[in-house]
């Protein structure tokens, strides 16, 4: 069964291969560099080999096609079967799978999106497209394995079930990297995948140890502690990647989540409440990247069904980062950060108390730095008028008590942010980064 799959799969790529999917050759090169550096690096995980080769070939099978897509990954089965002296029949096991899900892969994304990748506002349904493709492709990876495994080599269903479902938060995170290379891929070119293998480079050097640690029995905590840090981190560089297509949005997280964080110590909420709201901030506008240049970048007044388009941010980016382990409260404040005080906000239209106290916060410093720093379509007005806008608005759209103790922090002088400094955007994604590596059980809530 796997020498007549590897056959197929074989005969499928030279069957749809074109000289044009070979071109250009410098993204052709990069992509066998990183496929085969990762494969390098792979690790053994519970008796599965767990490698970020993966995302070159997900991005061969979108930026080329299904053939050069199947051409990298036998040539990465051929060095996991030097690496690990496999037996014949495992490595033709492996020559199957990796054979398989490149070229039905590939084969889909030229079925939806077409031979060429696209640009302008279809490349974010093109990345969408991309990371359904990951996500399919690595579980008909699994599939495969515990179906021929089992069948033929007796390899247990449930160690390669417990396995998938251990993978599965890296796999999400690798996903969402991969859709945002693919995304980026059409405005920087080659830059993209460069960005792309440093990050992966990093992730599965922190993955080794993480495996290392379980491995020589190290405690829970400092596995979770390292967990956390590879999530948080490939979080921000997914904020960084998309801050390519968007700046002042980026820049305009960063600084609320500078604010946010201030009020919520002076409110006298607990250090972990303070790292929750920081991140959550961070990231509460993350759910905009949905929506199409033409929306995003508009320097008018933006129509009511633009305006709809603009209310699903909140519940788009929660759901996103509901997908990562343990990240449940910060994709709640997220959820909620457009709310009103006194009701009729969306997505839910709760008021009051209903609303998580890190939503409230962030609303206020959002309303804040919106209307103080460069935006689309209006002129920045002065600190003193913004803050008599949100007294005026206390009750109603924000909280009075999170206005008050706003208000105090910009007189006061506590906190300030330059938009224009991209060493404050920085500070703000290294602080994230810090609180994840030296704390705290704070996303596992």
């Amino acid at each position: 069964m796997a020498a007549a799959l590897l056959c197929a799969g074989v005969a499928g790529a030279a069957a749809s291969s074109r000289a044009s999917d070979w071109h250009p050759i410098p993204l052709v090169v990069l992509l066998i560099v990183l496929a085969h550096g990762s494969e390098l690096m792979t690790l053994d995980m519970r008796g599965v080999r767990m490698s970020g080769s993966f995302l070159a070939f997900v991005l061969a099978m979108a930026l080329l096609g299904p053939a050069p897509a199947v051409a990298i990954s036998l040539s990465c089965a051929v060095v996991d079967a030097v690496l690990t002296r496999r037996s014949l029949d495992r490595a033709l096991l492996n020559f199957a799978m990796y054979a398989t899900y490149p070229l039905l892969g590939g084969l889909a994304i030229v079925a939806i999106a077409g031979a060429a990748p696209p640009d302008g506002d279809a490349a974010f349904g093109f990345s969408a497209l991309v990371l359904i493709v990951f996500m399919f492709a690595n579980a008909l990876n699994f599939g495969m394995t515990a179906v021929l495994g089992a069948f033929a080599y007796s390899m247990r269903w449930r160690d390669l079930f417990r396995a998938f479902v251990l993978s599965l938060p890296s796999a999400s995170a690798t996903a969402l990297l991969t859709a945002a290379v693919a995304f980026s891929y059409s405005r920087i070119g080659l830059a993209s995948i460069a960005l792309a293998a440093v990050v992966l480079f990093v992730f599965l050097n922190i993955l080794r140890t993480s495996v290392q640690a379980q491995e020589r029995g190290e405690e829970l905590e400092q596995r979770t502690k390292e967990l956390a840090s590879l999530q948080v981190g490939l979080l921000t560089t997914v904020l960084q990647t998309l801050s390519m297509r968007d700046a002042m949005t980026a820049r305009h997280s960063a600084a609320v989540a500078r604010y946010s964080r201030e009020v919520a110590r002076m409110l006298g909420l607990s250090e972990r409440e303070q790292d929750l709201i920081h991140t959550a901030a961070l990231l509460h506008d993350i759910g905009k990247f949905i929506l199409p240049d033409s929306v995003l970048f508009a320097d008018r007044k933006l129509t009511s069904e633009e305006w709809e388009l603009i209310k699903l941010h909140p519940e788009q980016g929660a759901m996103l980062v509901d997908r990562i382990e343990g990240y449940g409260p910060v994709a709640e404040i997220i959820m909620h950060h457009h709310e009103r005080f006194s009701g009729g906000g969306y997505p839910a239209g709760i008021a009051g108390e209903a609303i998580p106290m890190g939503s409230r916060i962030i609303s206020a410093a959002d309303t804040y730095d919106v209307m103080t720093s460069r935006d689309s379509y209006r002129r920045p007005v002065s600190s003193e008028a913004a803050l008599a806008e949100l007294r005026r608005v206390a009750g109603t759209q924000l909280d009075p008590i999170v206005v008050e103790v706003f208000e105090r922090m910009i007189l006061e002088g506590r906190v300030k942010f330059s938009h224009d400094d991209e060493a404050d955007f920085e500070s703000e994604l290294a602080f994230e980064r810090r609180v994840a590596e030296y704390a705290r059980p704070r996303v596992a809530a």
